[in-house]
């Protein structure tokens, strides 16, 4: 899995602060980027994500190149919403050598892991053949969820701070939450204040709202 910032929105502690300040002070809108220091963008930040105010997290905005991942792993992620997004088509690209990802339960055992690869393989044969018979966006009908794909998306940092919730969680499924760790590992280099209370519930406000389904890391755990 490969995983890249590849733009941002600049200065967007900045931004993000200055759009609070706004909110917050009966400065004009035309001067809320004046005379911001450091200090006051980050005593704003520390505040406003004290308080829950997320809104103004709206206005900056992180772009990400992913690779390596599943087709079943983008599925997970297009389910999130706010945020755009740009994938390797199938249709268009012609997947005759494919490569795929092998989850480690299976790469773990030996049987497990040969019958995997063999139906792999059974599978590309099958793709290769009918592409000398029908288009390639029919062909890709019989191409395995395993199969790996490339991403560009963006997100703003409210929908990012979501995303972290639910993706960074044990409970998730185990390829979008090394994703979500491998984002935050990126975010945290060009925006350390932004994002230093993104994660799971249960490491940031000390909550799981997995009920009966909870891992067991958090020991106060709420019903919604």
């Amino acid at each position: 899995m490969k995983v890249k910032l590849i733009n941002h929105t600049p200065e967007p502690e900045k931004t993000i602060a200055a759009s609070a300040r706004l909110c917050y002070s009966p400065i004009g809108a035309v001067d809320i980027w004046e005379d911001f220091t450091d200090e006051k963008i980050e005593k704003l930040l520390k505040k406003i994500l004290q308080m829950g105010h997320m809104s103004p997290f709206e206005h900056a905005s992180f772009t990400f190149a992913v690779e390596g991942i599943s087709r079943n792993c983008s599925h997970q992620l297009v389910r999130h919403r706010m945020a755009s997004y740009s994938q390797k088509s199938q249709r268009y690209v012609e997947e005759s050598q494919f490569d795929y990802i092998i989850p480690p339960s299976i790469r773990n055992k030996p049987e497990a892991l040969m019958e995997f690869e063999n139906k792999m393989r059974e599978i590309q044969a099958s793709y290769n053949a009918l592409l000398a018979f029908i288009p390639k966006e029919d062909a890709r009908y019989v191409l395995p969820g395993a199969c790996e794909t490339k991403l560009v998306f963006t997100m703003n940092a409210r929908s990012l701070y979501n995303f972290f919730e639910h993706r960074a969680c044990m409970r998730a499924q185990w390829e979008i939450r090394a994703l979500a760790n491998a984002m935050m590992q990126e975010l945290v280099k060009v925006a350390p204040l932004l994002f230093s209370k993104a994660g799971a519930t249960c490491d940031t406000i000390g909550v799981c709202y997995e009920g009966k389904m909870s891992c067991g890391k958090c020991e106060n755990v709420m019903e919604r």
